[in-house]
């Protein structure tokens, strides 16, 4: 290899043994209608192999964020991966679309083989629960972008649903009730503003217990919800992300309709009554920052509401009922 380009920090040896080690981790994910290998310049996927009558793509990127300097602080990196792939299939599952393949892109200061490897292990997880292919990516070896061992995640996935099936909220109407998916934790959002509290206060001890809930990764909801869709008529879906409650809701909602949301059934855990102590929150803030123990809402038809749930529990979930649609726009909690 060039000796000045390893000179200024690259070295692309360093990059060849990464690609060897993700690509076992890579295959293990193929499914029907892979035509590529990791290390092509780009990946493949035929669309055809389906048995889709009009099919539409769906597409969807994200990252981890500042979740990812916990990750290096406690240096543990087999997590994010799982957190990188959640926040992109978790999103278009909510249009109704069965996940395809996924490419992901690490950015790092100096590449080394044992961390990607690491950060592949949760990625190659992700893939598996999702059931989604991991195609291809791209990690790029920046020392002037990157110090100290930091880098950062992005990820993009497709997926492919009917048109006709199409999963859109513009159908949803007053008294169809809001079925929920427990979090796992925090996923991946919110993390500036628990950092920010949990290193305020030099006092808070960040022990090994701690560490696991922060660092535990997002909680895939792919299978859960395609068994769902074969037998209701969904009439929504709401990945509960970045600005909570509050954000994410209402962008189903259409025709100056609301929710009302029965606070005492949804079963929060204990990592967030911990934040809002230690970061001294308004009840109602949290709800407008954190999952506060949602990963997922469904809204269907109450007369579909106790299938739902039956069909749920089947696949292994713990649903709960949390809500109703009104007539009244804007979200009504009742404590």
């Amino acid at each position: 290899m060039s000796k000045t380009y390893k000179a200024s920090g690259v070295d692309v040896n360093r990059g060849y043994e990464a690609v060897q080690r993700i690509k076992p981790y890579a295959k293990d994910t193929n499914r029907l209608g892979v035509m590529s290998n990791i290390g092509a310049f780009a990946g493949l996927f035929n669309l055809g192999k389906l048995n889709y009558k009009e099919p539409v793509l769906v597409s969807g990127t994200d990252g981890v964020g500042t979740k990812l300097l916990l990750a290096k602080q406690f240096n543990q990196h087999d997590t994010v991966g799982q957190d990188l792939v959640a926040m992109c299939v978790n999103d278009i599952v909510v249009m109704g679309a069965t996940p395809l393949f996924f490419l992901d892109y690490i950015a790092v200061g100096a590449i080394d083989p044992n961390h990607i490897e690491e950060i592949i292990k949760g990625i190659h997880k992700g893939c598996k629960l999702s059931e989604c292919a991991l195609i291809g990516g791209e990690t790029a070896e920046m020392p002037d972008m990157y110090k100290d061992g930091h880098y950062d995640l992005a990820g993009f996935a497709v997926g492919v649903v009917e048109k006709e099936n199409i999963i859109t909220g513009e159908n949803i109407q007053e008294s169809d009730v809001l079925i929920g998916l427990p979090s796992s934790g925090l996923h991946s959002n919110g993390f500036s503003l628990v950092r920010k509290i949990l290193y305020k206060d030099q006092t808070v001890e960040i022990d090994d217990a701690l560490k696991k809930e922060l660092l535990t990764p997002t909680k895939i909801y792919v299978k859960p919800i395609l068994e769902v869709i074969k037998s209701i008529q969904v009439q929504g879906l709401v990945h509960i992300t970045g600005g909570g409650f509050d954000e994410n809701i209402p962008r189903v909602l259409h025709h100056e309709l609301g929710v009302t949301i029965q606070i005492k059934d949804i079963p929060k855990p204990k990592i967030f009554d911990k934040i809002q102590l230690l970061g001294n929150l308004d009840i109602r803030e949290m709800y407008e920052v954190f999952n506060m123990g949602v990963g997922m809402v469904i809204f269907v038809r109450k007369q579909d509401a106790l299938k739902t749930l039956e069909i749920l529990r089947q696949s292994g979930e713990k649903p709960f009922i949390m809500g109703h649609v009104t007539n009244k726009k804007g979200i009504d909690f009742i404590w």
